[in-house]
């Protein structure tokens, strides 16, 4: 089996931030696992620093395995990656590495990845999410309505906690502009990326109680696991994180803390590691939500028993939609799980993608 891996730099639209970050660029770094002259595709998003993890260190050790044994790959991956550090860049290698190999295997067998992995849903539900902190009023309106009232998504989310939260009067002030926006029936979520203080965090979601506000996310720092169980014990929304868990651990310590687990594909250690996560939520009584990159989820979203609902994340469905052949709407607020087409369902639009290639 060969392994190889591109870098694409797309701009993004606008100008886009949120409570600790801004960008004005996405980096999709694409692997393919290829085996008997079929070629599987994953990816991630995250730094150029991904493709010489896949070349020099994730490739050699697949090079002589059977695609069709994922454990024994997933394995020879994580293993390989000791001493560079399961966490971050190597994760992210590991995650789109094992997202390909599963596309192959599911190819080879003219299969869809779906019905590899077994259906649970033929339909994923999503929530609309965008409204960045760096839209002014009327870009963010635009876009919160056209998911509500033109596509159909009855459930969104905006970012808050701006400016590492010192801005808590803006961040009340666009929650209940969405909230005029989207009407009394559409559910509203929030999303603080870890902008918040513990006590601070319990203030505004007071603050915020007749908005009727369902998901917090990160109101503090992922890494507060105790604030986070403060904070969710104290409040009415779902306190919700989980996307930067790059291992099994990570998940089962977080577990006892949030009302629901998030799970990235595309860090976590690829779908291998999703349904394992899904598991350790399960047990603790928990649903999981999938964090962004809504087409590379898909198939293990259909796959998760437990799943809650996939983040339909404005800046990943605009890449996906224009590099990816095969991408598909969510209208009406679920997204149909391709089982006509082997694999992911997905071809990559080389052509297309070559004038943002970085590495």
């Amino acid at each position: 089996m060969r392994l190889t891996a591109e870098a694409y730099q797309v701009p993004t639209d606008a100008p886009e931030g949120d409570g600790t970050l801004a960008w004005t660029s996405t980096t999709l770094v694409l692997v393919r696992a290829e085996a008997d002259g079929h070629a599987g595709i994953g990816w991630t998003y995250g730094p150029a620093a991904v493709v010489p993890v896949v070349a020099d260190l994730l490739a050699p050790v697949v090079a002589d395995l059977d695609p069709d044994d994922v454990p024994a790959v997933w394995t020879a991956m994580r293993r390989r990656l000791r001493n560079a550090g399961r966490p971050g860049i190597a994760g992210l290698a590991l995650s789109a590495a094992d997202c390909a190999v599963w596309d192959l295997k599911a190819r080879r067998h003219g299969l869809p990845l779906a019905r590899l992995l077994g259906v649970a849903r033929r339909e994923v539900p999503v929530y609309g999410s965008g409204g960045f902190t760096t839209y002014d009023d009327a870009r963010q309106h635009r876009q919160l309505a056209g998911w509500v009232h033109v596509e159909g998504i009855p459930r969104v989310k905006i970012k808050i906690g701006e400016s590492c939260g010192t801005q808590v009067a803006r961040d009340l002030a666009r929650m209940a502009a969405a909230r005029r926006t989207i009407g009394d029936d559409a559910e509203l979520y929030v999303d603080a990326n870890g902008g918040y203080q513990r006590k601070q965090a319990i203030r505004v979601a007071h603050a915020a109680a007749d908005l009727d506000v369902r998901w917090y996310e990160e109101p503090v720092s992922s890494d507060d696991l105790t604030g986070l169980g403060l904070i969710r014990d104290r409040v009415v929304p779902d306190v919700t994180a989980g996307e930067y868990g790059y291992d099994l651990v990570y998940f089962h310590r977080m577990a006892p803390y949030v009302d629901c687990l998030q799970i990235d594909v595309t860090r976590c250690g690829g779908i291998s590691e999703f349904l394992r996560a899904a598991a350790v939520a399960a047990a603790a009584g928990l649903e999981v939500s999938g964090h962004c990159a809504p087409h590379q989820h898909l198939p293990v979203a259909a796959a998760t028993p437990n799943l809650r609902h996939l983040e339909w994340f404005h800046d990943h469905v605009r890449i996906e939609s224009m590099l990816f052949d095969g991408a598909v709407p969510a209208t009406g607020g679920s997204v149909p799980v391709p089982l006509d087409r082997p694999g992911n369902g997905l071809e990559f639009r080389s052509d297309d993608a070559r004038r943002y290639r970085v590495a």
